[in-house]
């Protein structure tokens, strides 16, 4: 079964109602969560979870070539 607890707002409890989902849930099977906040991934502080692997992740910056910039605002 896959579980999906979505919302486009911030602050609804979406990773309250997750986590409690989860607590509910593994003590009878395997369970993956998958907090994929952007801005703030935090379900892994109230669960304890055990990570098999980790991989570092970035989020590309793009720079402004000020020599070749003539400020006209196309570019955003």
């Amino acid at each position: 079964m896959k579980v999906a607890v979505a919302s486009g707002k911030g602050g609804t409890g979406k990773t309250t109602v997750a986590v409690n989902l989860a607590n509910l849930i593994k003590e009878n099977s395997q369970i993956y969560l998958l907090d994929c906040d952007v801005e703030e991934p935090n379900a892994h502080l109230f669960l304890e979870p055990f990570f098999e692997k980790s991989y570092p992740q970035t989020v590309p910056v793009p720079q402004v070539n000020h020599d070749n910039c003539d400020y006209c605002g196309r570019c955003s």
